[in-house]
């Protein structure tokens, strides 16, 4: 249980650290290159033998599908970002994690290994998660501050961030479970995650010396370092949230549900206290309706 209750707890610093992004002026596409280098590095050291990658190929197809997968790890985060930035924790949080909608439809209808028969009820959570995120994204005046929601343009990107959010993490997530069950034996998990993270070192290194010589941007240490402690929790999480799915027999279909609905809690509750984040009365049906969604989806699992 603590392998679940850890990988929550550093899912949620992921958030809460984007979140401070703006207050320490840090640039969040900078930082987000260097979160993957401390990504990299977290997972040398926490993997035993490594011994293991000399029986990676580098020129193999899943390694190269692997290492190109880098790149949507670089386009997910930086929606995660900004979304917890613009528009809220709880949003990015929301987002993020209605976003297994995606990989469960693939499953269902394009891979076609589900390990279960979807009926009604779980249908319907799927629908109403879709509404779930559209209510987490809603933006109202704030009398008490005299702050309004932005209008126009700025209304729209309040909207499309979370959707884009859901979008990325949805595909990251689909791509993640399609390459690592076709070309990773049981065990490598680890290997499969730090040789993706060294795509998007390679592909965010690029943009970054683009960005750095051609399009002048200065390079902050502020930015470099809140780039390395990200990685920390960034990889972290993930690493606990494979051990508390082998301590659990592996049934995603029961420990996916219940992670999601406990780090959409906790980071609304951490926003509320670190940031003085107040979900509107759309925020709060919101957060409702996807803990429904999700028990919908996987009733059957949660045994209820």
């Amino acid at each position: 249980m603590i392998n679940f209750i850890l990988a929550v707890l550093f899912t949620v610093a992921l958030y809460l650290i984007m979140r401070a992004y703006p207050q320490y002026k840090v640039n969040s596409f900078h930082a987000i290159v260097f979160n993957y280098y401390s990504c990299v590095a977290t997972g040398l050291l926490l993997t035993p033998d490594l011994s293991v990658f000399s029986q990676v190929s580098a020129t193999s197809m899943g390694t190269l599908l692997t290492l190109s997968l880098g790149t949507m790890f670089v386009i997910a985060f930086m929606f995660i970002g900004l979304t917890a930035q613009k528009v809220s924790v709880t949003a990015a949080s929301l987002a993020g994690n209605m976003s297994l909608v995606i990989p469960v439809l693939f499953g269902l209808f394009i891979f076609k290994n589900n390990n279960k028969e979807f009926t009604a009820l779980n249908y319907t959570g799927l629908l109403v998660a879709l509404v779930a995120l559209a209510l987490g994204a809603v933006q109202v005046s704030d009398k008490q501050t005299n702050t309004t929601s932005p209008k126009n343009s700025a209304g729209y990107l309040m909207w499309l961030l979370p959707v884009l959010t859901f979008l990325g993490s949805g595909t990251n997530n689909t791509l993640i479970n399609y390459l690592s069950a076709t070309y990773y034996p049981p065990g490598q998990s680890t290997v499969f995650m730090i040789i993706a993270c060294v795509g998007a070192v390679l592909i965010g290194t690029a943009l970054l010396i683009y960005k750095l010589l051609v399009q002048k941007e200065k390079l902050m240490a502020r930015s470099v370092l809140g780039g390395l402690l990200l990685g920390v929790p960034n990889f972290l999480s993930l690493y606990f949230l494979l051990k508390a799915l082998a301590a659990f027999g592996n049934s995603a279909a029961y420990v996916f549900p219940v992670y999601n609905i406990l780090t959409m809690l906790v980071s609304s509750f951490a926003a509320w206290i670190f940031y003085k984040e107040r979900l509107n009365i759309y925020n709060r049906i919101g957060l409702l309706l996807a803990v429904a969604a999700i028990a919908l989806i996987s009733y059957q699992e949660l045994g209820l």
